[in-house]
């Protein structure tokens, strides 16, 4: 049998009298520790999830990977690439690949009759994933685009119709300054104008894109470029994984050769994600700082139980219980009492997570923000992994007080008690 474990049960069951100087602290001690470990668990659940939701909607904009022309400048109108390439059969073979779109952009101005507004038209094809867009759709569908001839169908966001007073089925006109070739009247500059019909409205709250971003058919961007069929603004490739980012762009790279350019969208959008990253950060400094407290708590708790049983540790010592021995059982029973606390805290943190996840108890300003609710993402191994962490410091933590039994002589604690 376990001698100190023992003695350290019978110290928690105890009875009415025995404890009632140290109960009251004790409480406030796992007390303390239940809500330090709930707040960590929400801390680390709402910041995993707000980083997901805007890692989906900068994503979901765009792609994982975008190949482009090397010669692309910073502007939104890129240089031609052709879309039939020699590595697309190994690109498509690659199973960490689980789309391949082509797409282009253009910047245009559109005109009414209150306001004018630049607006970056989007073109895509056929081969478009509307998933993301199609979550986030207010009304109306996505484009409908077919073989048969150009569509002059636009997805705008809710935030520009708003800004625009449109709304769906409107007429929009956009107009654009386009380059000519040097084959065509010597080259320069035109202004062109297209129409175009609101055919659905999305909202993501990602205002600064929402602000500006309009889906079309690429064609007629196409055919404003003087492009021909072949020719695309770039290529956009969604990955399965995206912890192996880094490693997919270095195949797509070794693939595509000289002339394209391929990049992540941590290099297309370095501010956003360092921006995300700061959580990191904070997280980290707000569950040291909870920790150090819920520790501390406990070396008050151990020293108040500690001097409560001076008498019981000088019975022990003249019994012939060592120091290590007498300090066994009162680790133990800070162990049961730290335990006590992580139930509770695990009760009530993940219990919180649970009801805002799926009911949404706690709204948010979607234009500061960029959503409607305190976003949250529940990982259990995240969480089995704070209760360690946050376990293992506060035990470890108790080692340096409990070493003032060495300190308590049989003959004095038995005299005074």
């Amino acid at each position: 049998m376990n001698t100190e474990r023992f003695i350290a049960r019978r110290i928690i069951k105890g009875n009415g009298n025995s404890n009632k100087f140290s109960r009251p602290i004790v409480r406030i001690s796992v007390l303390g520790i239940a809500l330090g470990l709930a707040v960590m668990i929400l801390t680390l659940c709402i910041v995993v999830g707000f980083q997901n939701e805007i890692k989906k909607k900068v994503i979901g904009f765009g792609s994982h990977i975008t190949i482009t022309n090397y010669d692309n400048n910073e502007s939104n109108e890129p240089q031609p690439i052709s879309k039939e390439q020699p590595f697309l059969t190994e690109l498509n073979a690659n199973p960490e690949i689980k789309h391949l779109q082509v797409y282009t952009t253009k910047v245009g101005i559109i005109k009414t009759k209150t306001v004018n507004e630049e607006v970056l038209l989007k073109g895509v094809g056929e081969d478009y994933d509307w998933k993301f867009i199609n979550d986030n759709m207010v009304s109306g569908k996505p484009l409908q685009l077919s073989d048969t001839g150009l569509s002059r169908d636009v997805v705008v966001s809710k935030s520009l119709s708003d800004k625009l007073e449109l709304k769906l089925n409107d007429k929009m006109v956009v107009y654009f300054l386009i380059k000519k070739p040097d084959s065509i009247s010597g080259g320069g500059y035109e202004q062109r104008a297209r129409v175009f019909f609101i055919t659905g409205i999305y909202e993501t709250g990602f205002s600064e894109i929402d602000d500006k971003l309009a889906f079309v058919d690429i064609r007629q961007i196409q055919k404003l470029n003087y492009w021909t069929p072949q020719q695309v603004g770039g290529m956009e490739i969604s990955i399965r994984d995206i912890k192996k980012l880094d490693e997919v762009n270095a195949a797509v790279n070794d693939l595509i050769g000289q002339g394209l350019s391929s990049q992540t969208i941590k290099e297309t959008s370095p501010a956003v994600f360092a921006w995300l990253d700061l959580f990191d950060v904070n997280a980290i400094i707000v569950i040291v700082f909870i920790i150090l407290v819920a520790g501390i708590n406990m070396i008050s708790a151990l020293l108040v139980l500690i001097l409560e049983r001076t008498n019981m540790i000088g019975i022990l010592k003249a019994l012939g219980a060592s120091n290590g021995s007498i300090q066994k059982i009162f680790l133990y029973n800070a162990g049961y009492l730290i335990s006590k606390g992580l139930l509770w805290g695990n009760i009530i943190g993940i219990g919180v997570a649970v009801l805002q996840k799926y009911l949404g108890l706690f709204k948010l300003d979607k234009t500061q923000y960029y959503m409607s609710q305190v976003p949250i993402d529940i990982n259990i191994i995240t969480i089995l992994l704070l209760n360690i962490g946050t376990l293992a410091c506060c035990m470890l933590m108790l080692i340096i007080p409990s070493f003032i039994i060495s300190r308590i002589t049989p003959v004095k604690a038995i005299r005074f008690s």
